[in-house]
């Protein structure tokens, strides 16, 4: 596998380390895992604001809920329940 070689301190490293020596992953694994799980943390953290701001516009807030009763009209259309 290619790949680009990125300073960290000395202290990640060693914790880094250990975290591979006491899960049996590699580093790089562990690397991937951490930045995928703070890719994801971020998007959810900007969804988050962003549905905060809507809410802080009523006008735009109160269009939101009506669109959600919309399509939670089309949910169920030609399915039957049980």
């Amino acid at each position: 596998m290619a790949g680009t070689q990125v300073r960290i301190s000395n202290t990640t490293h060693q914790i880094l380390r250990n975290l591979s020596s006491e899960v049996g992953e590699s580093m790089q694994s562990i690397i991937d895992e951490a930045i995928e799980q703070y890719r994801r943390r971020r998007f959810l953290d900007g969804l988050s604001q962003d549905f905060k701001t809507l809410k802080e516009d009523s006008q735009a807030w109160q269009e939101e809920l009506e669109e959600r009763s919309l399509w939670d009209k089309t949910l169920l259309d030609g399915a039957e329940t049980k």
